[in-house]
């Protein structure tokens, strides 16, 4: 099947080349200052702002303010809002209408360029919300979390093609491995999707220190972002973004 690549501002994703993003996991202004300097000293493609760690929210405007600072501090860099739930990993419960919310604000602010949008949040969810940010302008991750396990090769071939589906635009599975042979079934199901399904770019990652080679082989199996670190990881088996480059390079 023919892959579309995905331009957003300079950056294209889905063209071959894995695309390093940085996670911004601040829990204040001062560190959300500190850390989006930081990602600007090394490789950084594109970044995303992981909304759920953050504590300044009395504003009932938090959300634009705080991805209006980003834009100023990001330049051209793309930027990717990400509110991941306590059932994905991530560090906040909140309730599905309050999640809704967050992420339609994020997309009507003007400064975010992706919405990070879970598939286990419902699928008139994900189709809701991916037609509303393209009425913004603006690109849709469909994101699948298992924090457990790694189901086998077709059923994580059918979760992505099953966001693709859904109308998003960019499709991400990220799987805990029990085993070797678990990184094997999240490898050859991305390779599949790389020869048989993907009509746009796709993300997939084993998680945790067992999984860390699926991070860095993008260019081969077609996986068109690595989530990398230059400070706070953001989940289990994130490397430092400058190695993650060294390796690119080597490839």
């Amino acid at each position: 099947m023919e892959r579309k690549a995905l331009k957003i501002r300079e950056l294209t994703l889905g063209d071959g080349i894995p695309k390093i993003c940085i996670p911004i996991t601040a829990r204040d202004r001062e560190e959300l200052e500190e850390q989006a300097a930081r990602l600007l000293e090394g490789p950084c493609d594109l970044a995303e702002w992981r909304a759920d760690f953050y504590r300044e929210t009395e504003n009932e405007n938090w959300v634009a303010e705080t991805l209006a600072v980003l834009r100023e501090r990001l330049g051209e860099r793309p930027l990717l809002f990400t509110f991941r739930t306590r059932g994905e990993g991530g560090e906040r419960a909140v309730s599905l209408e309050e999640y809704e919310r967050l992420n339609e604000k994020a997309a009507q602010s003007g400064f975010a360029d992706l919405i990070d949008v879970e598939l286990n949040r419902g699928r008139e969810l994900l189709q809701r919300l991916a037609k509303q940010a393209h009425g913004c302008g603006v690109r849709v991750v469909g994101s699948y979390h298992d924090f457990k396990a790694t189901p086998g090769r077709e059923e994580i071939v059918r979760i992505l093609c099953a966001m693709q589906s859904l109308g998003a635009d960019i499709s991400k599975a990220a799987l805990m491995p029990q085993s070797e042979q678990d990184v094997m079934e999240v490898l050859g199901a991305t390779l599949e999707m790389k020869l048989r399904y993907a009509d746009r770019p796709y993300i997939t990652m084993s998680m945790g220190r067992l999984g860390a080679v699926s991070r860095l082989c993008g260019a081969l199996t077609g996986s068109a972002v690595t989530f990398a670190t230059a400070g706070r990881a953001s989940a289990p088996g994130q490397m430092d973004a400058e190695l993650v480059a060294r390796v690119r390079a080597a490839m």
